[in-house]
């Protein structure tokens, strides 16, 4: 791609999400997630393929439903109430924008687009599928929380975990593994988001720096399947190692980062008398657990086939330069349990 186009489209995908993210007005809004929209598809096709052509197809078609549902509710909104602000939105027109909002994200029952989506795009444009592109809908969520239905949001918090646990069960591929871990922790923050929405921050900031964290490394080792990671250890035994304790931060394990956003979650459910949907979030989470550790499993604890004097490769390979922010993010991702008073304090 040309560089000042790609400059340009870069620049357009983040102001589309800071106009959202900034705006009470709600047509600026909607002109944010189109913009966001139109600068996500070139993004996704910046390889040439049939695959991540239908990928964006898809992706679209799921989007602009979305943004009808979503500009739909507005204008009935602006007839109600004579207003364009978010602040004056009509309670009966909350469970239609909450929904175009699930679309967005991608959380269930609208969960199915997103695996695809993400297997059929490189790793990059998978990458910004699954972490960029939740801001600006979870920032909508956010404004609306006071007027949000618990039902709905609890509905889908509870299927997205428990979906994205058992669809991620059977897959031999990162990126539809990831999709799948996405839709999951989307569920967390659903279920915390009417309760809590500070909490759903804290969340969203330690699930992006993990998701990020993870995809730098599939991208640096060039690896978008199973059993090309499972020779990791061969060449660079140590990121093998970072990439199993990210997995297992990433299952929320004690005491690494992933374990504050549930501690959370579930201290603020059992506050307000939802111990039994603590409960079962946290038994649906085990099976989220069962596949990163599957993952883990194959990555660290088998030895992948080869003869022996390959055994220990990395020995002789050229030395792996990692970039200082995966090493930050890696950090951050693990070691970040300690300051969890200080974010229960705060919120």
């Amino acid at each position: 791609m040309n560089p000042i186009l790609a400059l340009f489209i870069y620049f357009m995908l983040t102001m589309g999400t800071i106009m959202v993210l900034i705006s009470s007005h709600w047509l600026l809004i909607w002109v944010g997630f189109e913009m966001n929209l139109m600068a996500m598809i070139p993004i996704m096709t910046i390889k040439k393929n049939p695959r991540s052509t239908e990928s964006a197809i898809k992706y679209f078609l799921v989007q602009a439903t979305a943004s009808i549902m979503l500009m739909m509710s507005i204008s009935i909104n602006l007839m109600l109430t004579g207003q364009w602000t978010v602040t004056c939105t009509n309670n009966i027109l909350s469970p239609i924008i909450t929904i175009s909002m699930l679309m967005k994200l991608g959380a269930a029952p609208f969960h199915m687009w997103l695996p695809e989506v993400a297997q059929g795009l490189p790793l990059n444009s998978s990458m910004i599928l699954l972490t960029w592109q939740k801001i600006a809908p979870m920032s909508i969520l956010y404004l609306l929380h006071s007027s949000l239905n618990t039902c709905i949001m609890f509905i889908s918090a509870l299927l997205s975990i428990m979906l994205g646990g058992w669809g991620g069960l059977n897959q031999t591929q990162l990126r539809k593994m990831m999709a799948f871990s996405s839709i999951a922790h989307m569920g967390w923050m659903l279920a915390i988001l009417c309760y809590n929405p500070n909490i759903m921050i804290i969340n969203l900031i330690i699930y992006l720096m993990m998701t990020v964290t993870l995809f730098s490394i599939f991208k640096n080792n060039s690896t978008t399947n199973i059993a090309s990671l499972s020779l990791m250890w061969n060449k660079s035994p140590l990121m093998a190692l970072l990439l199993a304790l990210i997995l297992l931060s990433l299952g929320g394990l004690p005491p690494l980062t992933g374990f504050l956003p549930k501690w959370m979650v579930a201290q603020e459910l059992i506050k307000n008398d939802n111990a039994i949907m603590a409960l079962i979030m946290l038994m649906l989470a085990l099976i989220n657990l069962f596949f990163y550790l599957r993952l883990i499993y194959s990555t660290s604890l088998t030895m992948f086939p080869s003869m022996n004097n390959t055994k220990l490769n990395w020995q002789y390979t050229k030395s792996n330069k990692y970039p200082l922010t995966m090493i930050i993010l890696s950090v951050i991702s693990i070691l970040m349990l300690p300051l969890s008073p200080m974010f229960i304090n705060f919120y």
